[in-house]
């Protein structure tokens, strides 16, 4: 029997739209951020919704950038924004859009509802109108200034325009009924005053009109079929479909899906400027940071996070995703991509008694064994070596498989070794270990007959070459630092992130590593060459790791 493709609900809306032949001409979604900070990850499931739709339906998607609040906004995010949604694999074409381009187009409509008395100038103060809007259970009171003339108010709106008035001393508001039972219908304010000028039209405008207003006017100028948004917006539709009815606009559609919340982490810009702003992490791009610049610093692929996002799926009910399946996912993508090479981060010195002093020799490693078309690389093998100083232990337990007196273990590419002793200091730190190596061992040609239970990665300390790595970890403690609204979400941040590791040796082969090269450092995990770092000096971030260790550590 034929597999049958499970739809989601948005699906399933549009295919009957277009079963009913609504659209003739296609689906058109959009994507609509605030550019007043970097996208994070709760963005990639919207853009992964938005434009694989309009790929999988044959429509268009448009990139419009909900620029109406110039307190927070700018051109940084802006373009950080198309960068990211790049990167993602995704393009708008010519559709590139700000709701600034309308601004002259929201005026009118906003005279138009006061033309028909459908809305008012008040002069209430921001306290006055919330203590007027009541309460769920008690209805709101009228505003004093809500019966002012058409003209009246029309030539107060035009005076807000003009910058003849203070800000905060008057707003535009829609002109609904106080009793509605959604308080979003409480004669909503949709005009505001901001003597303030703006990242593209400057100093023209002395008014911005407010999300509620812009949003649905917006997507019916574009002629948008099915807008889509998160459910904190559910509440909001009646007044988005008030607007579009009592303005006689182009009918968009406004559809509400579960937003993305990620454990061990914060999806709020306004959070997110925090901790950039107490310097708790660098940038918006630092890879601690649930954004997507961040990710990719830290090595996420585009691919691993659409992966991600299709994954999670689309729902009508929020829930939190749990960090570690995002992480599988970028594991399952990097084991495909990734080189191998070696990297000793902990180096303790290794040298091998019975192995000629003057004698080096190249060795065989294959570059991915997840990919025939990656080839191999030389390694260098030599006297002296550098090992993990945890693969040392002087007195280990009975299922310790590497390196202790007396225990047979083998080198990764290389030579089966027998430990013969090892050396600390006066303070009782090692600083040598010694063995025996069997030359009848090497790999792919073994006839020694010994059997070796654990591999060790090394490197040749002739030719290792010095670096720095940034291991990373969750961000936060909890699983949900803003569930507690008594505790500040900063005190919450886990202050082991990050751990800088100095002094680690790598093989040559990453000298040459680009910032766009994946690597598996063998038995440590994924990495990616900094990209901000110094061009000589060579330092890698931690993507993630070949398992979840968080889930040993007792993570929940």
């Amino acid at each position: 029997m034929e597999k049958r493709e499970s739809k989601n609900f948005i699906e399933q809306i549009i295919e009957k739209d277009l079963a009913d032949g609504k659209f003739p001409n296609g689906i058109i979604t959009r994507f609509p951020p605030e550019p007043n900070g970097y996208l994070h990850i709760g963005h990639a499931k919207s853009i992964v919704l938005n434009f694989g739709l309009t790929q999988k339906y044959k429509g268009k998607t448009n990139l419009r950038f909900d620029d109406t609040n110039p307190d927070t906004e700018s051109i940084e995010f802006v373009e950080s924004i198309k960068r990211d949604i790049r990167w993602l694999g995704y393009d708008w074409e010519d559709r590139e859009y700000f709701t600034s381009d309308y601004f002259g187009k929201l005026y009118e409509f906003a005279k138009d509802l006061i033309k028909r008395d459908l809305a008012y100038v008040d002069d209430s103060t921001p306290d006055e109108i919330l203590a007027g809007k009541g309460t769920v259970e008690v209805p709101g009171t009228n505003s004093p200034f809500r019966e002012r003339s058409v003209e009246e108010n029309l030539r107060l709106f035009e005076g807000m325009k003009n910058g003849e008035f203070a800000e905060g001393s008057k707003v535009l508001r829609a002109k609904i009924d106080m009793s509605q039972p959604n308080m979003h219908m409480r004669d909503p304010v949709i005009y505001r005053i901001k003597r303030m000028a703006h990242h593209r039209t400057g100093n023209e405008w002395n008014i911005y009109p407010m999300y509620d207003f812009a949003h649905g006017q917006s997507d019916s100028i574009e002629e948008i079929t099915h807008s889509l948004c998160t459910l904190e917006f559910e509440n909001h539709r009646p007044l988005y479909n008030w607007l579009i009815e009592q303005l006689g606009i182009y009918p968009s559609r406004q559809i509400e899906f579960a937003r993305l919340n990620l454990n061990y982490t914060v999806m709020s810009k306004r959070k997110l400027a925090q901790l950039v702003e107490n310097g708790v992490v660098e940038s918006w791009s630092d890879p601690r940071m649930p954004t997507i610049s961040g990710m990719r610093n830290r090595g996420y692929t585009a691919a691993a996070i659409r992966n991600f996002c299709d994954r999670v799926g689309i729902a009508k009910r929020d829930n939190v995703i749990d960090m570690s399946l995002l992480e599988f996912c970028v594991r399952e993508d990097l084991n495909k991509v990734s080189l191998r090479r070696m990297a000793v981060l902990d180096p303790v010195k290794l040298i091998i008694e019975n192995y000629p002093e003057d004698q080096h020799e190249n060795l065989l490693a294959e570059n991915n064994p997840e990919d025939e078309t990656a080839g191999e690389r030389k390694i260098t093998f030599g006297r002296e070596l550098y090992i993990e100083r945890e693969d040392f232990m002087e007195d280990p337990p009975k299922k310790f498989f590497r390196m202790a007196p007396g225990r047979f273990v083998r080198l990764k590419h290389a030579y089966i070794l027998e430990c013969s002793g090892f050396k600390k200091d006066d303070n009782g730190e090692l600083i040598e270990v010694h063995a025996r190596y069997f030359p009848e061992s090497k790999s792919g040609s073994d006839t020694s007959g010994i059997k070796a239970k654990g591999t060790l990665h090394w490197v040749n300390a002739a030719d290792a070459m010095e670096a720095k790595v940034n291991m990373y970890d969750r961000l936060f403690k909890v699983a949900e630092p803003l569930a507690d609204k008594k505790v500040d979400f900063l005190d919450l941040v886990n202050e082991d992130s990050l751990n800088v590791v100095e002094g680690v040796k790598v093989e040559p082969a990453l000298a040459e590593a680009g910032s766009k090269d994946h690597f598996q450092f063998m038995r440590k995990g994924y990495f990616v060459r900094d990209k901000n770092a110094a061009s000589d000096e060579l330092v890698f971030n931690m993507t993630v790791g070949l398992r979840d260790s968080w889930a040993k550590k007792g993570g929940k």
